[in-house]
């Protein structure tokens, strides 16, 4: 049986990643971070966020399969 938990992770695990990914490629370019306050990477800290919460997922879904 498959839990809903692997699909989202997996999701967010990807999306993350590649957001993270834009975010160190656009680090150098301060105007596109200007309206982010006091030029935050805002692609590169949500995406590490997001990659963290679909890992967690990831790793809760994986454990749960294990226990069944």
């Amino acid at each position: 049986m498959l839990d809903i938990r692997m699909p989202i992770g997996g999701m967010f695990a990807l999306l993350g990643g590649l957001l993270a990914i834009y975010g160190l490629a656009t680090a150098g370019n301060a105007e596109m971070y200007r309206r982010s306050g006091e030029y935050i990477n805002i692609n590169l800290w949500w995406g590490l966020v997001m990659a963290v919460f679909g890992g967690a997922m990831l790793f809760f879904g994986r454990r749960a399969s294990r226990r069944s």
